[in-house]
């Protein structure tokens, strides 16, 4: 997964880019075959091009991109085992925590390893992660690809009940990240494995409001401090590239809009007062007319980037001069997505041994 390689060699592993939805892993061993609804793929045709490259199918039905793999795009296409972390709430713990290179850091749950493979690239060879999963076939499938994907030195793997057994370490990390149905049981554990010679950390991931306020009183129990919960949600925004418009062509356009709106509101007093005097249900006639010209208003009102001019040419601008750059506006989406679960963070602070002062008469 760390291969710094130009191009895709056999027994790597790379990610199959087909749509936003559809992206999965692929090992490239040669006299393997590729099927998808995009085409049939030789994987021996996949080596030697460039990471990156858009390949087009054999039989002609579509193309596939060969991307590099990060950690962003393996928690994107990596198989399931559990619920997963995303990418809004990795980067946010990775943050809060103070998660750099040389750190040391302790997991528990390994889960599907998406989060397992981010800290294993922000802490680096001079690093460590202590993984801990209570499932066995869960932890046996991490660590096969754990040391498929040559974080073997980095990830330390144990299949272990850290609420009931512990760590296996003491002392020893700057954070720790509780991904446990019951975190509150493990926080004491927690406490042990933290480092006593500096602030440290902890965040604990959990789905439920009633699991946060348990691991609150657990984590003030147990001596935390600054313990803060936040959630994550993400707006996404859509760019478009416009070129500007001039002042009068601006106020046409609203005058147009509004003289719109004005006919509008007069057409439908015509038609009320019709109804009321003849007392006649509407005909298909009038229907269709009501609703090409409801078409014609949302089309007219839309302002979108076709009705913009590429470029605007004042009247004393020469024809020879180039058109007027363009500018990047961004509209933002109406969904929002979120939320995943709720991030509770604490940080647990050494405590400075008392000097016995002697008070002398």
């Amino acid at each position: 997964m760390w291969s710094t390689a130009r191009d895709v060699a056999a027994g790597d592993l790379v990610i199959i880019w087909q749509t936003r939805e559809l992206i999965q892993p692929l090992l490239i061993t040669p006299g393997k075959d590729l099927n998808s609804r995009f085409g049939y793929y030789r994987h021996a045709d996949l080596v030697g091009i460039p990471y990156g490259s858009k390949v087009g199918s054999r039989n002609g039905k579509g193309f596939i991109h060969v991307l590099r793999p990060t950690p962003e795009l393996w928690t994107m296409a990596l198989p399931h085992r559990t619920q997963i972390l995303y990418l809004a709430d990795i980067a946010f713990i990775t943050s809060w925590l103070d998660i750099k290179r040389g750190s040391s850091v302790i997991e528990a749950g390994t889960g599907s390893g998406s989060f397992s493979h981010s800290v294993a690239r922000t802490i680096g060879s001079v690093g460590h992660l202590w993984s801990y999963e209570f499932h066995e076939a869960r932890a046996n499938k991490a660590r096969e690809e754990f040391s498929l994907h040559g974080m073997a030195d980095i990830v330390t793997l144990t299949h272990r009940n850290v609420c009931k057994d512990g760590f296996t370490v003491e002392d020893t990390v700057d954070a720790v990240f509780l991904d446990l149905p019951a975190p509150w049981d493990a926080i004491e554990h927690a406490k042990k494995a933290l480092k006593k010679t500096s602030p440290t950390r902890i965040c604990c991931f959990s789905p439920c409001m009633e699991q946060v306020l348990r691991t609150v009183n657990a984590l003030n129990d147990s001596g935390f401090t600054d313990i803060t919960m936040f959630e994550t949600l993400l707006r996404p925004h859509e760019v478009h590239q416009l070129s500007p418009q001039s002042l009068t062509q601006a106020v046409e356009k609203l005058k147009k809009l509004e003289q719109k709106r004005e006919d509008k509101r007069q057409h439908q007093i015509a038609r009320s007062s019709k109804r009321k005097r003849d007392d006649l249900p509407e005909t298909d006639i009038d229907n269709v007319g009501v609703k090409r010209l409801r078409t014609q208003e949302s089309e007219e009102e839309d302002v979108c980037i076709r009705d913009i001019p590429d470029a605007v040419v004042d009247p004393g601008q020469s024809a020879n001069q180039p058109p007027p750059i363009k500018i990047s506006v961004s509209k933002v989406s109406p969904d929002v997505r979120g939320h995943t679960s709720y991030l509770t963070f604490a940080r647990l602070v050494p405590t400075v041994p008392s000097k016995s002062v002697s008070i002398r008469e």
